[in-house]
């Protein structure tokens, strides 16, 4: 991400965050992450991986997309990116992303909010994905939905993959 969408992501926590009058201490020890980790964020500061952001997210009780869509960006971790393609809000919230892992990465999810389901179509590459106890392999134009209110993992084969991940939100709670 560059400046101006650290700040925006920063900016759109700290908001989230004072608006159900949780303390930096609170929602960092909710979301398993250092204080001083998330006051860097808030200012605009830091660089937060993937899962710190999927961590907030789940703890701010907001899609994934609600972080995304402040910082009209790609979040690149490593050999993963992931880019919000759109989101949709009713009648279910529906969050549409691109994500593409470089040959051999592994993106492993804690479970999302209770009712979320995830579609995964790969485009590109092959990968393993789904729950951690039910991986499906998957290759170009395969199509693989599963709970994603579990913990569930992308396992990315020697070519990389590219998939477009659909994640459908159980009520409009979430939006």
């Amino acid at each position: 991400m560059n400046d101006a969408s650290t700040r925006r992501l920063g900016e759109r926590i700290a908001l989230l965050r004072r608006h159900r009058a949780w303390s930096l201490s609170f929602l960092a020890e909710q979301a398993g992450i250092a204080k001083s980790s998330l006051s860097r964020i808030e200012q605009g500061m830091g660089n937060p991986t993937l899962d710190t952001l999927w961590r907030l997210a789940l703890q701010l009780e907001i899609p994934f997309s609600a972080l995304m869509a402040s910082t009209q960006s790609t979040v690149t971790e490593a050999d993963i990116s992931v880019a919000l393609l759109d989101r949709h809000h009713t009648p279910q919230p529906v969050d549409i992303y691109l994500m593409t892992l470089a040959p051999k990465a592994q993106r492993r999810a804690t479970a999302h909010a209770a009712g979320t389901r995830e579609t995964l179509q790969v485009i590109a590459g092959n990968l393993r994905a789904g729950t951690e106890n039910d991986l499906a392999t998957l290759e170009v134009q395969d199509v693989h939905r599963f709970p994603a209110d579990q913990p569930h993992a992308y396992l990315a084969g020697a070519q990389g993959a590219t998939a477009l991940i659909t994640i459908f939100y159980p009520d409009e709670t979430m939006s």
